[in-house]
This record gives structure tokens, C-alpha cells and sequence, in this order.
């Protein structure tokens, strides 16, 4: 007997944030929603038309214990970091950084003309993994598999696969899918997300509804929750759909949390803020880069 369909259990519209030297974004979850998220930490939207709103960036600053995802819309972010890896995401690119044991980087927006978005994920990484070596993946839009589905809609695979094909991001310890779809008006899309894990939609463009779910449909900017079960059903709405699907194994372990640093006690996140001050937070110094 399959599993039933996963219905939407909760809503998040997003709260406005200034983060960094003064970017303006929404944040959809992060610290307060840790348990029903794991083991997702943070999703953050970027998006303007007025460089004000970004150009300030996110001047150097440390993590430690998590991976960080940054999904380019529109514009171009700079990147910078403490093992030498430096370089520009633009439209439809990907960074996904583990920070491991400790990195300190920079990610710098570009004036734009017209629109800059995207989003930031951070992944929690399992405790036998938070002291690992960094590592870092840039990737280019070229580098995603897209394909379409019999019902028309547009997959853009990321990380984990769908309908056979795998995404170019590979090995990360929660077994993510991280996908982009765009569903045409009216038509569906079914994503067979594994039972037991955690999986959530945001609305990127357009609208849609979710089989199981009366609570009306999902909007641009607007992050849902799936209860358990198994695939994730979706039909968009007149205006077409166009949403991320990640989902991920939960680490079900405890979570300590300051700023950039996720450990799983307080006595570590101790010891990390007395390494960033004594100047022995970074624990690898050679150049690594995973392509």
C-alpha cells in the first residue's frame, strides 16, 4: 500500500529582514521553526529593483556546521572565502558551501540593471560532520539537468534526483532533493518525495494548490510545510506555477545556535566563539573546491 498524499500543514508568508551590512530580504522560517524544519535551518529571499536594498552585501563574516545554498534568480553575487575559492554566481547559478569545522567568506550582490533575486537555504549538517573540511561547489546554470513532464511542467534538478535524472550536487549527509518547477496553468506535477522526510514548497511565481490541502492556493513569497506521507501533488493556477521542492532526511539531533554558527551544545558553540576571537576558528587553510 503506498503512502497517502502529504497535504500542506502549515504556512509561512515570510517576514521582512534587513541581514548582512543591510540587505533587505524575507525570511520564510529559521531559529523559531528548527524542529518542524529539520534539517533545514533558514530560507531566505532575496529580491529588488533598487540596489540599495543589496549593495551593502554580506561582508566577511564566519560559519561553522552547516551548509549554505545560494540560488541566483536574477543578478550576480560575488564570492569570496578564507580557503582561497573566489568567484561570481549569476542567473540560474548555484553556491553550495560546506563550512564544516569553519570558513569565514564574503557574498557581495552586483548592481544590477532591473531585478536582483534569489534565495539562501542553510542545511544543517549531522554532528559527525560539523567539524569536517570545508568544501565548496560553484556551479552554473549549464550544469543542472532540466526536463519536462508528461503534464508539461519544467524540472530543474539541482540536488537529488527526479524522473531519472540526478542533479550535479551529490553527496551532502541529509540525501536533499532540491528542485525548480514551473507548471504550467492548470496543469500538475507530482514529486514521489520519501516517506520520513521533511519536504516544503515556496512559491516563486504564480499560484498553485496541493491535493489534500483546503487552505486555499500558494502565492509568490509564501512557504509551505508538508505533514508526512509520501508524494507531494501540486496543480497551478491560471497564471502558471513556478515553485522550489526541497526535501531532506531529518538529523533528529539536538540544535545549538548563534548567528552563522550551528553546533549541537552550547559548550561548542562556546569553544567557536573563543577560536573567531583568538584568531583559531579556521582549522583548514588549503584551497578546496568540489566541481
Amino acid at each position: 500500500m503506498s503512502d497517502p498524499v502529504r497535504s500542506v500543514v502549515r504556512r509561512f508568508p515570510g517576514v521582512p529582514t534587513l541581514e548582512g551590512a543591510g540587505v533587505r530580504l524575507r525570511r520564510s522560517f529559521s531559529n523559531p521553526e528548527v524542529p518542524l524544519f529539520d534539517p533545514f535551518l533558514l530560507l531566505d529571499r532575496f529580491g529588488s529593483t533598487d540596489p540599495a536594498d543589496y549593495m551593502a552585501g554580506f561582508p566577511w563574516h564566519p560559519h561553522r556546521g552547516i551548509e549554505t545554498v545560494t540560488y541566483v534568480l536574477d543578478g550576480r553575487v560575488a564570492h569570496g572565502d578564507t580557503l582561497g575559492n573566489e568567484g561570481v554566481i549569476g542567473p540560474g547559478d548555484v553556491q553550495w558551501m560546506n563550512s564544516g569545522s569553519g570558513i569565514i567568506h564574503q557574498e557581495m550582490p552586483q548592481r544590477t540593471e532591473g531585478l536582483f533575486e534569489g534565495f539562501q537555504l542553510w542545511v544543517n549538517l549531522p554532528a559527525k560532520e560539523k567539524m569536517s573540511t570545508p568544501a565548496y561547489r560553484g556551479l552554473t546554470a549549464t550544469d543542472f539537468p532540466a526536463q519536462s513532464t508528461d503534464a508539461g511542467a519544467r524540472v530543474t534538478v539541482i540536488a537529488g534526483k527526479y524522473g531519472g535524472v540526478e542533479g550535479p550536487v551529490k553527496g551532502i549527509p541529509v540525501d536533499p532533493t532540491y528542485l525548480d518547477v514551473t507548471i504550467p496553468a492548470g496543469g500538475t506535477f507530482d514529486l514521489p518525495a520519501t516517506a520520513g522526510y521533511t519536504a516544503f514548497a515556496h512559491g516563486i511565481e504564480g499560484s498553485g494548490t496541493f491535493e489534500g490541502t483546503d487552505s486555499g492556493p500558494v502565492v509568490r513569497g509564501e512557504t509551505v510545510l508538508f505533514g508526512p506521507g509520501g508524494a507531494v501533488r501540486a496543480r497551478a493556477g491560471d497564471s502558471g506555477f513556478r515553485s522550489l521542492f526541497v526535501t531532506g532526511r531529518p538529523l533528529h539531533e539536538p540544535v545549538a545556535w548563534y548567528g552563522p554558527i550551528v553546533m549541537n551544545t552550547r559548550s561548542e558553540l562556546v569553544t567557536a566563539l573563543q577560536e573567531l576571537d583568538h584568531g583559531e576558528f579556521i582549522h583548514h587553510r588549503r584551497p578546496i573546491r568540489e566541481d
